[in-house]
């Protein structure tokens, strides 16, 4: 079935609740009439309410009213945020500057409003020291806790052990802010750029210099 409404005369109704251009309530009138105002207002009858008895039908512009209903759509999946899960994978005793990189990595996930997928993998004997895992994942969490929060706690599979860090943020709020930020730093480089450089200072219009009148000698 199509999801179209019925328009004008594919309305087959006897009566129908009318509403106005301007959305003011006309009234149950019959279908004549309302096709009547339809045509003296150079409108369409739409069909709003297909399932009231009896059926509402508002009076517009149907082709503006299907344009707009699209760019509004457009625009809905062009502001949507897709949720993303960026992986980050350690190592039980990893290095102090392999930690800080990797960290620096989630940081910038969060911020961006994606959620992160840590794991820690065991090789040989780490297996038997899981603990090493698990104060090396709170750690992560308690340095990021400010942009992040644990969605999933940690939890062993097989060989690895798995936590999922959400961000405080929506991603959608995230991307606004990254807009507004890079709108900022594009001004702040134009107004660097227009500004007049060091040591440069605009010329102060010369004063001409009167000469003296010649006095004519005495012979």
């Amino acid at each position: 079935m199509s999801a179209e409404p019925r328009i004008n005369d594919r309305i087959r109704v006897p009566e129908v609740r009318l509403v106005g251009p301007s959305g003011e309530q006309v009234g149950i009138v019959p279908l004549a009439k309302a096709l009547e105002l339809a045509q003296e207002y150079d409108l369409d009858l739409v069909e709003v309410a297909a399932t009231a008895r009896p059926p509402v039908c508002k009076l517009m512009d149907y082709g503006k009213f299907k344009y707009e209903s699209a760019m509004k759509a457009r625009e809905a999946r062009k502001n949507q945020a897709h949720t993303v899960i960026k992986e980050m994978k350690l190592r039980p005793k990893i290095d102090p500057h392999d930690y800080d990189t990797k960290k620096g990595h989630v940081v910038r996930f969060l911020k961006q409003g994606d959620k992160v997928k840590i794991t820690i993998m065991f090789r040989g004997r780490e297996q038997s020291r899981p603990e090493l895992g698990f104060r090396l994942l709170q750690r992560l969490a308690s340095d990021v806790e400010d942009l992040g929060f644990i969605e999933s706690n940690p939890k062993q599979d097989g060989r690895n052990m798995i936590m999922v860090l959400g961000p405080h943020k929506k991603k959608t709020e995230a991307m606004a802010e990254a807009r507004e930020a890079q709108a900022a730093r594009k001004a702040e480089r134009q107004g660097t750029t227009d500004a007049p450089s060091e040591g440069e200072t605009a010329e102060a219009p010369a004063a001409a210099a009167e000469a003296p009148a010649e006095t004519p000698s005495e012979s």
